[in-house]
C-alpha cells in the first residue's frame, strides 16, 4: 500500500491584524471612555470643589480664632476700629497694687499725690511675669477721657518697668498716675497690636512691635508683620464698648475668603472685659 508524501509542504501563515481592526478598537475605546469620563466627571469635581472649600474654611477658621485669642488679651477700653483696622493694647497680665501702707507703717503703696511721681508699688496678691519693655497702666478708660487713655502721649495712664523684685514694681522713671483705680487694679501692657483686613489685595495680616500712637494709623509704621491669610475677598470689624454697662466690650468679625469659584464666610465674636 502506498503512502502519500506531504513532504515540503509549506505551513499555514499566521493571520495578522488589519488597520481596519486597529482603527475599530480605537473608536470603541475612545467612545468607551468618553461614556466613563462623563460618569465620573461630576464627582471628581465634587470632590476638588468639596477640598477648596475644606481649605478655605480652614484658614478662616484659624485666623479668626487667632483675632479672639488677641482680643481677650486687650487692655480694657483699648479696642479701636477705622475701617478695615482693628487696634488693640495687648497684655500678658495684671494685678493689683498697693493702696495705704500696712498697720505698722510698712509696704510702698502707690502714690497718687506725690506732683513728682513715685518711682516703685508692691503688688497685693500674685506678682505677674513681666518682660523687658512692658509697661503698666492704671485705669483705663480709653479715647475721649484725658489722663485715662493709654494710647493718649504726655500725661497718660502708663509707666514703662525697669524691673521687678520680689512684691515690688521699680518703674523705669518717677510716674505719677492721673486717676486711681476704684479695684486697684493694674495691667502689664505688652505693646500695640493692629490687624488689616485688605479684600483688594485679598490679605490678611497682623501688626505688632510697633510704637503706641494717640491715633489710629493705618497701617502702623514699624515693628513686625504677618500674613494670617490670603484670598480674602471681604470683612468687617465691628465694636460695642458698652455691654453690661461697659462691664464688658463685643468685638464681632465677619471674613469671607474666595478662590476658583469656591468661597466660604464666617463669622466670629470676642468678649472683651473692660472693667479698668
Amino acid at each position: 500500500m502506498a503512502l502519500a508524501c506531504r513532504c515540503g509542504s509549506p505551513a499555514p501563515r499566521a493571520r495578522g491584524v488589519t488597520l481596519i481592526e486597529m482603527i475599530t478598537v480605537v473608536l470603541i475605546s475612545g467612545i468607551v471612555l468618553a461614556v466613563v469620563a462623563i460618569f465620573i466627571r461630576k464627582p471628581v469635581e465634587g470632590y476638588f470643589d468639596v477640598t477648596r472649600r475644606a481649605e478655605l474654611a480652614d484658614t478662616a477658621e484659624t485666623a479668626l480664632r487667632r483675632m479672639t485669642r488677641d482680643l481677650r488679651l486687650a487692655l480694657p477700653n483699648s479696642v479701636r476700629v477705622s475701617g478695615n483696622y482693628l487696634e488693640f493694647l495687648e497684655t500678658s497680665g495684671g494685678g493689683r497694687y498697693r493702696a495705704d501702707f500696712t498697720a505698722a507703717g510698712g509696704g510702698d503703696p502707690l502714690d497718687f499725690n506725690d506732683v513728682g511721681g513715685d518711682t516703685s508699688f508692691d503688688v497685693v496678691g500674685p506678682v505677674p511675669t513681666i518682660a523687658a519693655g512692658a509697661q503698666v497702666a492704671v485705669f483705663n478708660l480709653g479715647p475721649g477721657f484725658a489722663g485715662a487713655d493709654a494710647y493718649q502721649g504726655a500725661g497718660n495712664n502708663r509707666a514703662a518697668v525697669a524691673g521687678v523684685s520680689g512684691g515690688t514694681i521699680t518703674l523705669a522713671a518717677p510716674k505719677r498716675f492721673p486717676f486711681e483705680s476704684p479695684g486697684k487694679r493694674f495691667h502689664v501692657v505688652t505693646g500695640p497690636v493692629s490687624y488689616e483686613c485688605d479684600p483688594a489685595s485679598g490679605v490678611l495680616r497682623r501688626y505688632s512691635g510697633y510704637p503706641i500712637n494717640a491715633a489710629q494709623a493705618t497701617p502702623p509704621a514699624g515693628g513686625a508683620q504677618a500674613l494670617l491669610a490670603t484670598n480674602v475677598s471681604s470683612c468687617a470689624f465691628q465694636y460695642e464698648p458698652n455691654v453690661l454697662a461697659r462691664r464688658y466690650g463685643i468685638v464681632s468679625i465677619r471674613l469671607g475668603l474666595s478662590k476658583d469659584g469656591e468661597s466660604v464666610s464666617l463669622y466670629a465674636q470676642a468678649h472683651v472685659p473692660n472693667v479698668p
